[in-house]
């Protein structure tokens, strides 16, 4: 199909913007320009290619648009252009049953209590959380990134969450040592430093786990993120990612034996319930954001903590 002349004056009209900025704002300002317009070409164009993808392995009979909607880049250009098949509360709803299984383990459940505008910018999502992270202020954060993250890869248009009933944080310093380091006598391993709490506002980074073992019902491994160690475990139905830091000995959680739905501490013996948000009766592991979709996995590690590790 021929372009039409609408689109060949859309093309005109911007080659004369960018000669335009040349002239006004100089070399400079017309390589800045440049590059804006590539950047939003291979963008498309990434798009284009995965539409492609996406059509030409579409299962026989299966719904192209429906297909379509549900690829995370070719769903947030057609959001971005009010194409998208689903509404804006029903594409919210598929983040939400994403996260659900990561709450159950810090015995919560989320629901949705409507958007509202925000502005020119975007839309505010109202949530509700039910009894998660037990007065935790750490566990109730990684909930916050959890569903955020999850949001925001199904409903772009959302600039803003507010979660209710999630336990408020008292005011702390960026890093909080939850021990100071065990003395040099102390059996077992040793953690290269004390683990850090994220402070509320602390921003998280998303890190992909390529490679990662499989794992089998009750087994447990220890893997790198960033510089990062964490302890991952395999319980029906779920995986579950802690800091690998034992916060009654201080040590290395390292390769924990697993119990049921207890991680017990090869240094120390201190037991904590997995599925229950790393609480123990000695302290408390800390807990790391997990989503797991379609064979991937990405955990969520706050930039302090990133910049504070060894």
């Amino acid at each position: 199909m021929a372009a039409t002349a609408t689109e060949r004056q859309t093309g005109e009209h911007i080659a004369a913007l960018l000669d335009e900025l040349g002239r006004s704002m100089g070399p400079a300002g017309r390589d800045l320009a440049d590059e804006l317009v590539r950047g939003i070409v291979e963008f498309y164009g990434a798009g284009l290619a995965r539409v492609v993808e996406l059509l030409d392995g579409a299962p026989e009979g299966s719904d192209p648009l429906e297909l379509l909607g549900a690829d995370e880049l070719v769903g947030g250009l057609l959001v971005l252009h009010d194409l998208h098949p689903e509404d804006t509360m029903t594409r919210v709803g598929r983040a939400l049953d994403e996260v659900r299984p990561y709450l159950g383990s810090h015995a919560g459940d989320v629901e949705a209590a409507g958007v509202e505008p925000d502005g020119a910018d975007g839309w505010i999502l109202r949530l509700r959380l039910r009894g998660s992270c037990d007065g935790c202020p750490s566990s109730a954060q990684t909930v916050r990134w959890t569903i955020e993250e999850a949001v925001a890869r199904r409903a772009p248009e959302i600039s803003r969450v507010e979660v209710e009933g999630v336990a408020e944080e008292k005011p702390q310093p960026k890093l909080l040592q939850i021990m100071s380091r065990p003395p040099d006598d102390a059996p077992g391993p040793r953690a290269p430093a004390p683990a850090a709490v994220p402070s509320g506002d602390a921003p998280a980074e998303w890190h992909p786990l390529p490679a990662l073992p499989s794992l089998a019902d009750g087994e447990s491994t220890v893997y790198e993120v960033a510089g990062a160690p964490l302890v991952l475990v395999r319980l029906p139905g779920n995986l579950y990612a802690y800091h690998d830091h034992c916060p009654a000995c201080a040590g290395r959680m390292g390769a924990a034996a697993v119990d049921g739905g207890r991680l017990r501490c090869p240094s120390c013996a201190a037991e904590y319930d997995i599925r229950g948000a790393g609480r123990g009766d000695r302290g408390r592991l800390t807990p790391v954001p997990l989503l797991e979709e379609n064979g991937s996995v990405r955990v969520a590690l706050p930039g302090v903590l990133l910049a504070a590790r060894p």
